[in-house]
């Protein structure tokens, strides 16, 4: 992991992913045909904005609450085969993309909670591991509803 000299750094950085993140999102519903699934992906970019607000807030000097509960991990994403974002992706494509998305989002989070020696720094950033293994579990139990259950 990146090593950081100050908090306002892991901030920037912590906050510049979740603004590659709502990228990602906004450019993955370009690339899929189905309306529902471009609006599900939309709705993920905008709640990657609002985590992106969260991290402005902390700068700020405000604090998440410590996360108070452990996500089922189904670990789905663990045993796919990675794919690349492309125009007309399926539905699967789509959700294993995020997936990995998430995961690597979560992974980030918890690792910037065991850096921090703050914490109240450490206890926002677990709040944000929680609610991004959260979007990993959504779509984790899509894929296992509709993907899984067809095959």
């Amino acid at each position: 992991m990146q090593k950081f000299s100050s908090v306002d750094e892991v901030l920037e950085f912590a906050i510049a992913e979740e603004q590659k993140a709502h990228d990602f999102y906004v450019e993955l519903s370009a690339k899929v045909d189905k309306p529902w699934m471009k609006k599900a992906l939309q709705d993920f970019a905008r709640e990657e904005l609002g985590h992106k607000e969260k991290l402005l807030g902390v700068k700020q000097g405000k604090h998440l609450l410590p996360a108070q509960q452990k996500v089922l991990d189904l670990q789905l994403s663990d045993y796919l085969v990675e794919t690349e974002p492309h125009a007309g992706m399926t539905y699967q494509e789509a959700l294993v993309v995020a997936m990995k998305k998430e995961k690597a989002a979560w992974k980030l989070y918890s690792d910037l909670a065991a850096s921090t020696s703050d914490p109240k720094l450490a206890d926002s950033f677990r709040a944000l591991a929680i609610e991004e293994a959260n979007h990993k579990l959504r779509f984790e139990t899509e894929y296992d509803q509709f993907v899984l259950r067809e095959a």
